[in-house]
């Protein structure tokens, strides 16, 4: 019996992945995003550093992702996914920029080359606070920012107004031998420029990762019931934390859920007015026509905006006693103004017989109220004149009365 064997055809070597065309990367202080072109020959992994022409400048970039056909290769992305993430990140005012050209993986060269231009920082920043206050500009010197490319050197500054600093400019590219870019920024760039740790000790999210920094309003704070002390809710920039509008829509939508204040409701145990609710419990304080309160969870509602009853003169009542106790005080502990119940259920006056109004009368003699008018002596020739009471005059007088 002859046994033979045959050997297995090896599977087809699959075909290389097409090299992307396009890289995401991450540049400058503010971390703008840019996608730029790749021509590079070889793939590089996530994180690594690349020199990059950019709307800039040459710079050292970090590289975040690559944009692929189909999104299916390595730690790619699609470009649809990546205009998703922009518009949901703040659409148009995104620091998104796609005018740019990969030129090649930064060499240990050319990170000693940044490294010796970051080196004159303190001494330019220096220089420039300097003369901020010799030409005594309404302006604070942030930071500085240098190009591999020696193409600009970038001062950021913070103002409240706007500066005029082409003086400025002039003494400065004497000095550095660049091209001087003087940008202004805000508050909360300024914290992203110069900040490191928040209270929470994580880094600051406008550092981290938030792009587009909105303002935050204080009903934020009121809404997720959060201290209204500023100084515990503020950041580092001096504004109200960016986290505080990370939950507001969530807070938003539960506490739409929940019922008014002073409207009435049904549960299993009856009929009763709405003292309060809290918004992530979901539970809402109950008030029964009995007196006795109890926290019930929405779900135990079985009917919202029950009809109100009526006083005795037929008014709908607008709170839990109307017409008896004055009102509920406001969130804020304030009194919650005078008692519409009372004023409508007290009695009608009873009119009484008219009296006609008095008509003014000339006063009596020796009721008024202004003193009468002092008068004294005229001055005579003769300065060594007394006053006839045989006193020295009032003090300031002289003797002498004031003629107009």
């Amino acid at each position: 019996m002859t046994i033979s064997l045959e050997l297995m055809p090896l599977d087809p070597t699959p075909p290389e992945p097409e090299k992307p065309k396009t890289m995401v990367v991450r540049y400058g202080y503010l971390m703008s995003i840019g996608e730029f072109e790749n021509t590079l020959d070889h793939k590089v992994g996530c994180g690594t550093k690349l020199v990059a022409r950019t709307p800039r400048g040459t710079e050292i970039v970090e590289m975040l992702t690559t944009v692929c056909g189909n999104g299916g290769c390595g730690k790619s992305i699609t470009r649809d996914k990546l205009l998703d993430y922009i518009a949901n990140s703040g659409g148009d005012d995104y620091p998104f920029s796609n005018s740019g050209r990969i030129l090649r993986v930064a060499t240990a060269g050319d990170m000693a080359e940044q490294q010796k231009l970051d080196e004159q920082k303190t001494h330019h920043l220096k220089l420039a606070r300097d003369l901020v206050s010799r030409h005594r500009l309404e302006m604070k010197i942030v930071e500085v920012e240098y190009l591999l490319g020696r193409e600009r050197v970038i001062f950021y500054f913070h103002s409240e107004m706007r500066v005029d600093f082409r003086s400025l400019v002039r003494e400065l590219a004497a000095v550095v031998h660049a091209r001087i870019d003087l940008r202004q920024v805000g508050s909360r760039d300024e914290a992203r420029l110069i900040a490191d740790y928040e209270k929470c000790g994580q880094h600051c999210c406008c550092k981290q990762f938030l792009k587009v920094l909105t303002p935050i309003s204080m009903k934020a704070a009121k809404t997720q019931k959060a201290t209204l002390d500023t100084a515990k809710i503020s950041g580092r920039c001096g504004r109200l934390m960016c986290c505080l509008r990370y939950e507001d829509q969530t807070y938003e939508e539960l506490k739409a859920k929940l019922p008014r204040r002073n409207s009435r409701v049904r549960t299993q145990a009856g009929d009763g007015w709405v003292i309060d609710g809290q918004i992530l419990t979901q539970l809402v304080l109950v008030q029964y026509d009995d007196g006795k309160q109890a926290a019930v969870p929405m779900e135990q509602i079985l009917e919202f905006n029950r009809p109100r009853p009526r006083l005795a003169n037929g008014r709908e009542m607008q709170f839990p006693g109307d017409g008896v106790l004055p009102p509920p005080p406001n969130r804020d502990g304030r009194p919650n103004g005078r008692n519409p119940g009372a004023a409508a259920n007290r009695p009608p006056r009873r009119a009484g017989p008219s009296t006609p109004p008095k008509q003014p009368g000339p006063p009596p003699q020796g009721s008024s109220s202004d003193p009468p008018p002092r008068s004294y002596p005229r001055k005579t020739s003769d300065p060594d004149t007394q006053h006839p009471s045989g006193q020295s005059p009032p003090p300031g007088t002289n003797g002498v009365d004031k003629l107009e």
